[in-house]
């Protein structure tokens, strides 16, 4: 199996970069997660809570994998 079939998430181009980064340094999460979260307020701040509604939105079905997830035998 090649190196490609192993990890398919390290071929897009943003996100391998991101991959790498993550793998030298964990602490880069902590990085991603305050640019999300500048993002996040910045858009409220432009757009009001039709930010906040849409982001819920898009968080359910993540936050339905991860409770199926810590849930499992």
């Amino acid at each position: 199996m090649s190196l490609s079939h192993a990890r398919p998430g390290f071929q897009i181009p943003i996100l391998s970069s991101i991959g790498r980064d993550i793998e030298r340094d964990p602490s880069v999460i902590f990085y991603l997660l305050a640019i999300a979260a500048t993002i996040l307020v910045l858009a409220v701040q432009t757009w009001g809570l039709v930010v906040l509604t849409l982001t819920a939105l898009c968080l359910v079905p993540l936050m339905f994998v991860f409770f199926v997830l810590i849930t499992w035998p």
